[in-house]
């Protein structure tokens, strides 16, 4: 598949004299990463003053670059026609809502039928884009909103937005056990070291900065409600950080245990929460500056119904104990 040809001149700002070749293209052309352009320049794309040059070579200040590269396909997956929530969507991101259930990349035991298929099927052109223009992801059984880059332009920002944790992400959850207050988990992230599927806190020197805020909402008689916003974004940190201070989220099958019944619980709970086999979680809120235009954007995604059901059964069973 042949990508999209993309063309720009510019003229290397005397202030850029001294300095490496790669090192100044990625501040004239902050569209596009420095691992890009050098692969471009290495592949003879961007030429100086006409003719090819080598990343550490040294500039002078006032060279004219030319650019000149084709957008290959990134991605190999095949485009699948799979229903999408989109929240909103303009010429550089698209802000979805993604139900749980859906896996957001192929893999082992995935390889098809997946958020990034739906993606290719919505808009090919993401082909030519890291991951599709995936920046960021949620687990499988984790419902609500994420951002997806449409242009390199995008891309790069955000990506460099989630690596300074500018990009604002609020959850909802609902844990095991009644909480009196909120707090912070500060506590490293890295994979168990005997279970592949599973995170785990470790030390500082095994594990990932991580660190989660949470905010009691609502408490129940054995469950409560929880506000998380993340500092950082690990693999599994709400799940994670959640079950080490002992308060897993209801229907976590990795972290949460087997099932709790409370005493004396009402049928209607009982049902609920032997029903409910999936983390109840839910990315709620997502707030970021247009990575292009700089705009304030923020978005919300309502509580999807099994989440609803599963709080309003909690409340039942508390009105009935009080």
């Amino acid at each position: 598949m042949t990508g999209s040809i993309i063309r720009h001149e510019a003229v290397v700002p005397l202030s850029a004299a001294g300095r490496r070749f790669d090192q100044a293209l990625a501040e004239m052309f902050p569209d596009y990463s420095r691992s890009r352009l050098t692969t471009w320049i290495k592949a003879g794309a961007v030429t100086l003053d006409g003719a090819p040059a080598v990343p550490r070579h040294l500039l002078k200040g006032g060279e004219h670059v030319r650019l000149e590269a084709e957008l290959e396909t990134e991605v190999s997956s095949e485009p699948q026609a799979i229903a999408l929530d989109i929240v909103h969507e303009d010429e550089h991101v698209l802000v979805l809502n993604k139900p749980a259930g859906l896996v957001v990349h192929p893999g082992a035991g995935n390889p098809a039928g997946t958020l990034l298929n739906a993606l290719l099927h919505h808009d090919p052109k993401l082909a030519e884009l890291p991951r599709g223009g995936i920046v960021h992801r949620l687990d499988k059984d984790t419902s609500g909103l994420m951002v997806v880059a449409k242009t390199l332009a995008a891309h790069t920002a955000l990506v460099g937005m989630l690596s300074r944790h500018d990009v604002e992400r609020q959850y909802e959850a609902v844990v095991l056990g009644a909480l009196i207050a909120g707090g912070t988990v500060d506590a490293p992230i890295g994979r168990h070291h005997s279970d592949r599927l599973r995170q785990a806190v470790r030390d500082e020197e095994d594990g990932k900065h991580a660190i989660t805020h949470y905010r009691l909402r609502e408490r129940f008689r054995s469950h409560s409600l929880i506000q998380c916003n993340l500092e950082t974004g690990r693999t599994h940190q709400i799940r994670v950080h959640m079950a080490h201070i002992g308060h897993p989220l209801v229907g976590d099958p990795l972290y949460g245990g087997s099932l709790k019944l409370p005493k004396r619980a009402t049928p209607e709970l009982v049902t609920a929460l032997r029903s409910f086999r999936r983390q109840a979680l839910h990315a709620e809120r997502l707030a970021f500056e247009h990575p292009v235009t700089g705009e304030a954007l923020s978005f919300d995604a309502k509580r999807p119904d099994d989440v609803e059901q599963l709080i309003l059964a909690l409340r039942g069973d508390a009105k009935c104990k009080d």
